[in-house]
């Protein structure tokens, strides 16, 4: 029998090389320098990293190389937060980066993210208090090295776009211990000068540790606290430090800042004789348009016979005074007749009512009478019934049946033989009168 045989496409072989290398491993940080840098037009970085000993293919997307602050380039010695895999196109074994930081500098670039955080934290990267750049400043304040080559570029542009800008420049360390104690008080110090529109404050490129002190909080704190607008112009267009971040505007360069701090004087006076010609354009148009205006009225009927129009408008008043009246006329008139027909409406309705409650009364007066006689009736009989039971309880009634009642001299009612004795007198009640007896025996 012929063994069954499970075939794998190479595709399948890869992707499970691919998954067994990512699940196996997962992320390190690895060191090593960099060669054969490509930067694509995506924005991903292609490159070799490598050591004495052996070299590796590696990849970082554009999502993710954003957060690095310098710029790569063949020979840097770098450390690398990455996982191993595997493309499954070609089957070549790479490593994706996720983090890189310059060998050495990881401490430098924790310090960075760490004041960023908080001078976040605090507002001074709002947006709401950055302040706009004037639109052509009288004077600029430059805060930069006296030596270096961004003051040389930021005087060339200047002059080239305004020749006759005034530019001051306060010479100031720009790099290794103190300088930043420096920049801050020259950027203090041009703050109480009064008569500086915008500054500059910035230097040429280098590597993290020479632009550390852009990344010092004491530069960030007098930037913010500038009444000035400030322009930073720090490295490179890749190179990002503190004072870009607090700065009321960032450059990429020194000499994009001289750009950004000030038009060229030809635009300006271009503009100027666009504005003086169509000033010109509108005045001319609005000259002929009162001019036409002017005329019109000149050879109206108002100015050509103004007597005659103040007789129709004489005649057109005392037309309306008589409409007037003959209004209010007919209003008064149709004022009595709605009044008449009110008052005779209101007289039928008084009239009717009247003889309503007339016959109402006479109604009632009926029921009252015939209900006083059914009372008066009902109390005759119960009064007759009373008197009746009254007769029958009454003890006199009896003795008119032979019937009599018998007293003692003190009224007390004999009802026994035993209440008497011989000798007692006795008074007996009839009908018709009363006999007096006394007893002389009793059986």
């Amino acid at each position: 029998m012929a063994e069954k045989r499970q075939i794998y496409s190479v595709s399948e072989i890869n992707r499970k090389a691919r998954m067994v290398l990512e699940s196996a491993m997962g992320e390190l940080w690895v060191e090593g320098e960099l060669s054969r840098v490509t930067v694509h037009s995506s924005g991903h970085w292609y490159f070799t990293l490598k050591d004495a000993g052996a070299a590796v293919s590696c990849a970082m997307f554009a999502r993710d190389n954003a957060t690095v602050l310098f710029h790569p380039k063949d020979g840097i010695k770098v450390q690398m937060l990455a996982r191993p895999s595997l493309y499954e196109a070609s089957g070549r074994y790479q490593l994706i980066a996720t983090k890189m930081e310059e060998a050495g500098k990881g401490n430098l670039q924790e310090q960075f993210e760490k004041l960023k955080a908080r001078l976040a934290e605090e507002g001074l990267f709002s947006n709401d208090r950055k302040k706009p750049l004037p639109v052509l400043p009288r004077k600029i304040g430059v805060v930069t090295s006296p030596t270096g080559a961004a003051i040389r570029d930021i005087i060339n542009v200047l002059t080239r776009r305004f020749p006759n800008l005034g530019i001051l420049l306060i010479p100031a360390k720009v790099q290794g211990a103190g300088a930043e104690v420096g920049i801050a008080k020259a950027i203090r110090y041009l703050n109480t000068r009064g008569d500086i529109d915008v500054m500059i404050v910035g230097r040429g490129g280098g590597s993290i540790e020479d632009l550390w002190c852009f990344n010092e909080e004491v530069v960030a704190r007098a930037i913010f606290e500038s009444d000035i607008p400030v322009i930073s112009a720090v490295g490179h267009e890749i190179d990002f430090t503190i004072a870009d971040f607090v700065a009321d505007v960032r450059a990429p360069t020194p000499s994009a800042a001289a750009e950004l701090a000030v038009r060229e004087k030809g635009d300006l006076e271009d503009q100027i004789s666009l504005c003086n010609r169509r000033l010109k354009q509108s005045l001319k148009t609005m000259n002929q348009d009162f001019r036409l205006r002017l005329n019109r009225a000149a050879h109206s009927y108002v100015f050509r016979e103004p007597a005659a129009l103040v007789k129709q408008y004489r005649q057109n008043i005392q037309s309306l005074e008589t409409r007037m009246g003959d209004l209010l006329k007919l209003e008064v008139r149709s004022m009595f007749q709605r009044l008449e027909r009110s008052n005779v409406r209101m007289a039928h309705l008084l009239e009717s009512g009247v003889r309503q409650s007339h016959q109402r009364v006479d109604e009632l007066g009926m029921v009252l009478r015939h209900e006083m006689e059914r009372k008066t009736e009902r109390d005759r009989q119960k009064l007759q019934g009373l008197e009746n039971q009254l007769r029958m309880l009454n003890p006199l009634a009896v003795l008119g049946r032979g019937y009599s009642l018998t007293r003692k001299p003190d009224g007390s009612v004999v009802r026994s033989a035993a209440d008497v004795h011989a000798g007692d007198s006795l008074v007996t009640q009839l009908a018709d009168g009363k006999v007096i007896s006394t007893i002389t025996e009793k059986e």
